[in-house]
C-alpha cells in the first residue's frame, strides 16, 4: 500500500492520531503528517508533548508523541508548503485519514476551501475518487454540522465520528482510544487487534 496521509486539526482527540501513528510506526508503514497549529495546541494540551515547527524540535516532538522509530517512517509536510507533492493530484497516495477532524476542517474541506495542504490533499482525494476518512470530534451537533458532513458522505468520503463502543468492555481510556483507531483501520482495510470485536 502506498503511504498514507494522516491530518491531525484541532479539535479534541489527539491520541487517537497519536495511537493511529504508533500503530504504522509498528507496522513499518510509512506515512505523510500534515499537522494545523491548533493541532499542536491539542497535542500538548491533551498528552504534554510539544512539537515544533520544524528540525531537531520537531523531530523530538514526534519521537515522543510516536516513539524512536517515527523519523524513519513518518514525513512531515509544512501546510504552507505548496510546493510539496501532497498538493498535487497527479502524485499518488494511499488513504488519507483526518483524525481527529474539527468543525473548521470539516467546513473547509465540505467547501473546497484549499487554504492549506491538508485541505488541498483532501479535495484532491475526493476529486480523485480516492478514500478520505473524517473522523469528526464534535457534540452537540446543529444544522450545519450536519449538513456538511451529509455533503461529505455524498462526495464519497467516510465519516467516522470519534465514537467508541462499550460491548467490548473497556477498562481504561486507551481502551477506548483502541476502539475508535482499529474501526479506523478496519476502513482501511488494515488487519488489527485492537480492540475485541462483537460477539453473540
Amino acid at each position: 500500500m502506498l503511504p498514507c496521509v494522516i491530518g491531525i486539526t484541532g479539535a479534541s482527540g489527539a491520541p487517537y492520531a497519536q495511537r493511529l501513528l504508533q500503530f504504522f510506526v509498528s507496522q513499518k508503514m510509512p506515512v505523510h503528517l500534515l499537522l494545523t497549529d491548533s493541532a499542536r495546541q491539542v497535542i500538548k494540551e491533551e498528552t504534554g508533548i510539544e512539537l515544533g515547527s520544524t528540525g531537531a524540535s520537531l523531530k523530538r516532538g514526534l519521537e515522543a508523541l510516536i516513539g524512536k522509530e517515527a523519523p524513519a517512517f513518518v514525513t512531515h509536510h509544512e501546510l504552507s508548503n505548496w510546493n510539496s507533492p501532497l498538493a498535487s493530484g497527479s502524485v499518488k497516495t494511499g488513504p488519507m485519514v483526518v483524525v481527529p477532524c474539527s468543525v473548521h476542517s470539516l467546513s473547509a474541506i465540505a467547501n473546497s476551501h484549499g487554504g492549506n495542504l491538508l485541505e488541498r490533499r483532501a479535495d484532491i482525494m475526493l476529486k480523485e475518487k480516492k478514500k478520505l476518512i473524517l473522523v469528526f470530534r464534535e457534540t452537540p451537533l446543529h444544522s450545519t454540522h450536519l449538513e456538511h458532513l451529509l455533503k461529505l458522505s455524498r462526495m464519497g468520503a467516510d465519516i467516522l465520528p470519534a465514537m467508541p463502543g462499550f460491548y467490548h468492555h473497556p477498562k481504561t481510556v486507551q481502551d477506548l482510544v483502541d476502539f475508535v483507531v482499529g474501526r479506523i483501520l478496519d476502513l482501511l482495510e488494515i488487519p488489527n487487534e485492537l480492540f475485541r470485536r462483537w460477539k453473540s
